[in-house]
C-alpha cells in the first residue's frame, strides 16, 4: 500500500496569539494564579489544564479564576488508563474518568484528553489491551456527551506503548474512535508523538473528514532523549519537527481551533516562568 509523505510546507499565514493555547505543563513552575496572570499579561487567551493541579486548587475555584482572567480552557488532561487486567481496577478507572468528564464540564472545556494506558504487568497482548480501551469508550462516550464533553484519544509515540499508551498511531486512534459517534470520540494530533509517521498526513485528513480532529498540540523532538523520556519534549524550533508542514495538513483537514503548546522539560521548568512564556509565544509565531 502506498503512503503519502508529508509534502514541503506551502506558504502559511503567520500565526497570531489568538490561536495560541499554553498548556500549563509548559510552565509547570507556575501556580494556577500565576498562569492566569501571566497569560493575561502577555495577551494569551487560552490554556490547557491538568487534573492534579486543578484538583489541588479546586475545580470550581479554577473555573472562576480562568473566567475572571478572560481565559478559555481548551482541554483537560488527562483521562484514560483503561487497560488494567483486573475488572475491579477497570471499574475504578471508569469512575475516575467520569469524575474527569465532570471536571472538564465545570471548567468549560469540551475536550478531555485520553491517554489509553499501557500493557498490564506481565502481558504482551496489545490487541486485548486496545479492546479494553474500546470497552471503556463505549461506557464513557454517552456519559461525556450528556455533559457536553468530547473524548479525545491521544496516540503516544511507540516508546510509550508498554507502560503508558497502547495506542501509538493516529490510525490506531481513529480505528477506535470510529466505532463511536463523532460527537463523542475523536483524536488529538500531537506533533511530538506523530511527526515521524509517514501515514500521518492521510490520517490527519481522515480525522478531519470524519469530524474527529479535536485538538492540535505542539512540542519538538530533541535528541539525545533524557533518561526519563517523558520529559524529553523540546521547545519549538529546537528539534526535528516540521511544524509548518504539519499545521498545513491540520489546517487543510479543517481544524480551526486553538493550538496548544505542551512541553514537558525540566530545563524549561528551572527558568523563570514569564521568560518561558514569552519565549514560547515568540517560537509559536516563528515556527508554527
Amino acid at each position: 500500500m502506498s503512503v503519502t509523505p508529508i509534502a514541503p510546507p506551502s506558504p502559511q499565514p503567520p500565526l497570531t496569539l489568538s490561536r495560541l493555547s499554553v498548556n500549563q505543563e509548559t510552565v509547570k513552575q507556575w501556580s494556577l494564579p500565576e498562569l492566569a496572570e501571566g497569560c493575561a499579561k502577555e495577551g494569551i487567551r487560552a490554556v490547557g489544564l491538568w487534573r492534579a493541579p486543578v484538583q489541588e486548587y479546586g475545580v470550581e475555584r479554577t473555573a472562576r479564576l480562568m473566567r475572571d482572567a478572560g481565559l478559555t480552557v481548551t482541554s483537560l488532561c488527562r483521562g484514560g488508563f483503561f487497560t488494567d487486567g483486573e475488572e475491579a481496577a477497570r471499574a475504578r478507572a471508569l469512575d475516575d474518568n467520569r469524575a474527569a468528564v465532570d471536571e472538564a464540564a465545570a471548567l468549560g472545556t469540551d475536550t478531555l484528553v485520553l491517554v489509553s494506558g499501557g500493557l498490564p504487568p506481565g502481558s504482551r497482548d496489545l490487541a486485548g489491551a486496545r479492546e479494553r480501551v474500546a470497552d471503556a469508550l463505549a461506557i464513557l462516550g454517552p456519559y461525556a456527551r450528556e455533559r457536553g464533553v468530547r473524548l479525545a484519544i491521544e496516540p503516544l509515540h511507540p516508546m510509550f506503548a508498554a507502560d503508558r499508551c497502547v495506542v501509538s498511531t493516529l490510525g490506531q486512534a481513529l480505528d477506535l474512535a470510529e466505532r463511536f459517534p463523532a460527537s463523542q470520540v475523536g483524536v488529538v494530533v500531537d506533533t511530538y508523538h506523530i511527526w515521524w509517521d509517514d501515514r500521518a498526513p492521510e490520517q490527519i485528513a481522515r480525522a478531519g473528514a470524519g469530524g474527529r480532529l479535536f485538538a492540535f498540540q505542539l512540542a519538538d523532538w530533541i535528541t539525545p532523549l533524557p533518561a526519563g523520556v517523558l520529559l524529553g519534549r523540546g521547545q519549538l524550533g529546537d528539534g526535528s519537527v516540521d511544524f509548518r508542514a504539519l499545521r498545513a495538513l491540520v489546517d487543510a483537514a479543517g481544524y480551526r481551533g486553538r493550538i496548544e503548546v505542551e512541553i514537558f522539560n525540566e530545563a524549561l521548568w528551572a527558568r523563570e516562568g514569564g521568560e518561558v512564556l514569552r519565549e514560547t509565544a515568540r517560537r509559536f509565531r516563528t515556527h508554527a
